[in-house]
């Protein structure tokens, strides 16, 4: 009899030890999944964070190639097409980082798992700070006048096909009629600045701008350096070149720069005293008019 009184007591012992065992295991589990969940986070985190900062580095450099930009939310007030879709795709692939790797985790209970199944918010573009407002800002390149005339609705406007080493020649009004001979504008070589946005004039829409030494009775085309050709980028010393795809009117960039843009003492096109220049084929300058205002 107390043989068996001590088997049962034996027993319940061991179910008692079994069950202690069995609610430290799940405990463990627990903290197992808990610590593994929070990895997961911060290894989320820390992707999100790389992206973020890709995407910044991204549109950067495409502005500063000059790459096509529209409106995006939560953004700069313009931004690449290009980093529009970057800034889709590996946001939206960043959260499945976290389902992928936790399959691998210890069995779960079914209420830890659908807390992991929460997917976080994709990751949005942090804003990209915007340039400072300088020359660099504007696309001026070298052009050719390969067609010129009259506007045929404005006496004081010429018409003009301007090559500036695209695809397909830019139309640009100039109101140099008073200043220039006809003459002189054909074949000439010109610096233009491209990314002005396109306006209407008399009609027709002129698609950049001829730049000039200019003052109240006397205007004269800026002369790109010899050798320069159709589509060679002016730079300006100590300043980076990075234009904007298109000029926000409402921002006024160029009219921001323009008094500071000047012929100086040498007829050097200069922007605070720094010169307009093709690199490796010299100033861009004006034929005779000195300390004046380019425009």
């Amino acid at each position: 009899m107390a043989a068996l009184q001590q088997i049962v007591q034996n027993n319940e012992r061991a179910s008692a030890l079994i069950e202690s065992l069995k609610s430290e295991m799940a405990g463990i589990q627990s903290q197992l999944v808990l610590r593994k969940k929070q990895e997961l986070i911060k290894e989320n985190a820390a992707l999100e964070k790389e992206i973020e900062a890709a995407l910044a580095q991204l549109v950067q450099l495409e502005l500063r190639n000059g790459k096509q930009q529209i409106l995006v939310p939560g953004s700069r007030e313009f931004c690449t097409d290009a980093a529009a879709e970057a800034g889709s795709k590996p946001a939206a692939a960043a959260p499945s980082n976290g389902p992928a790797s936790e399959a691998k985790a210890p069995s779960a209970p079914q209420k830890e798992k659908k807390v992991k199944e929460k997917k976080p918010a994709a990751a949005k573009p942090s804003p990209v700070a915007e340039a400072p407002v300088d020359v660099g800002r504007l696309d001026l390149r070298v052009g050719k006048i390969i067609e010129v005339g009259r506007h045929p609705d404005a006496d004081s406007l010429y018409l003009e096909k301007i090559d500036c080493g695209e695809a397909a020649p830019r139309t640009v009004v100039s109101g140099l009629v008073k200043f220039v001979p006809l003459e002189e504008m054909q074949n000439r070589m010109v610096v233009v600045m491209c990314n002005l946005k396109p306006a209407k004039m008399r009609g027709v829409t002129s698609e950049a701008m001829v730049m000039c030494a200019s003052t109240p009775d006397k205007v004269e085309v800026l002369s790109p350096p010899v050798g320069a050709v159709p589509g060679d980028l002016v730079h300006c010393e100590g300043y980076t070149r990075q234009p904007d795809a298109q000029l926000n009117p409402k921002k006024k960039i160029f009219e921001t720069c323009a008094p500071d843009l000047m012929t100086n003492a040498d007829l050097v096109a200069c922007y605070k005293g720094s010169a307009l220049h093709v690199p490796g084929k010299g100033n861009v300058v004006s034929q005779s008019l000195k300390n004046v205002n380019v425009k």
